[in-house]
């Protein structure tokens, strides 16, 4: 009588685990989109974080790259549990089907994301120098995804699943370099890429006039958009009135240590009346927390 060989455990939970794993990814990636899409700081150990959500990495073509962080988690979820839709006793070719396609899909999306998040690990040690517990755990998430995709399945044509392993990690290479070069060439770093377009009424200006009188301080870095958002909601002319301080080191003339002695861990941060305040701010709850009295008729509601 002839055994029939058992399948390897792993081979019968890979799915499953897939899924878990993916799960987590997702639930992270969303937390931080939502950070930073309010602005907020993160709940986080170490100000890395925060320096991480707020760094030119952190937005891709005007999107949180969290955000396609999480459909990626989302994307590998639905590829590990997609095939259970279908009960193999009613269409079995169907199932057997979308467990093939879906097993390619699988070993293609663990390869590009952990050849990113590899990337991502780059910038975080060499390029952004902060630690991140947030990006640690989506990158070993990443790891573990691809890890999956090759044990957890019997690969009879392995020559097929090499091959096409390393054209995706070419292919994911190319496009992560393409995507940061504007980033990353030397004339990235002379300048800031946004210019405040709203222009400024009487209310914005005597804002500003009244936050500089009280010697109030706006800290944050030349390539943080919440910072534009927040200048945009003063307007060109209020904005010059304000005390900008600049935290990012390859900006021209940055003040970092004083950020770091005022203990700025995101931008944009409020430092008003000796208490710190992070986060974009409406020019209301500016107002409110200066004690503002003069008109509040502003006219710039962008991020309000």
């Amino acid at each position: 009588m002839i055994r029939r060989r058992s399948t390897p455990w792993i081979h019968r939970k890979s799915r499953f685990l897939i899924a878990a794993i993916a799960t987590m990814g997702a639930v992270v990636t969303a937390y931080l989109t939502v950070i930073k899409l309010m602005g907020d700081s993160a709940t986080c150990p170490t100000s890395g974080c925060d320096e991480v959500l707020n760094s030119p990495y952190a937005t891709v073509f005007g999107f949180p790259l969290t955000l396609f962080g999480l459909v990626a988690y989302v994307g590998m979820t639905g590829f590990a549990v997609g095939p259970f839709a279908v009960d193999p006793a009613e269409n079995k070719e169907l199932r057997s089907r979308l467990e093939d396609w879906t097993w390619w899909l699988i070993l293609v999306g663990g390869t590009s994301m952990a050849i990113f998040s590899g990337y991502l690990m780059y910038l975080l040690a060499y390029k952004i120098q902060a630690l991140c517990i947030y990006c640690l755990a989506s990158a070993l998430f990443s790891l573990t995804l691809f890890v999956l995709a090759w044990m957890g399945k019997d690969w009879e044509d392995i020559g097929q699943a090499i091959f096409t392993s390393l054209a995706v990690g070419m292919v994911t290479i190319v496009g992560t370099l393409g995507m940061y070069a504007s980033i990353n060439s030397p004339n990235a770093n002379s300048s800031s890429p946004f210019n405040i377009v709203n222009s400024s009424g009487p209310a914005e200006i005597a804002l500003a006039e009244h936050l500089s009188e009280l010697d109030a301080k706006m800290y944050g870095g030349f390539l943080c958009p919440h910072c534009h958002e927040q200048k945009e909601l003063f307007g060109k002319e209020a904005t010059e009135k304000l005390e900008y301080i600049e935290c990012d080191y390859r900006a021209p003339d940055p003040q970092v240590e004083l950020c770091q002695q005022v203990g700025i861990t995101g931008y944009p941060t409020w430092e008003i009346n000796d208490k710190l305040y992070p986060g974009r701010r409406s020019l209301e709850e500016l107002a409110k927390l200066s004690d503002y009295s003069g008109p509040r008729n502003f006219q710039n509601t962008i991020g309000q």
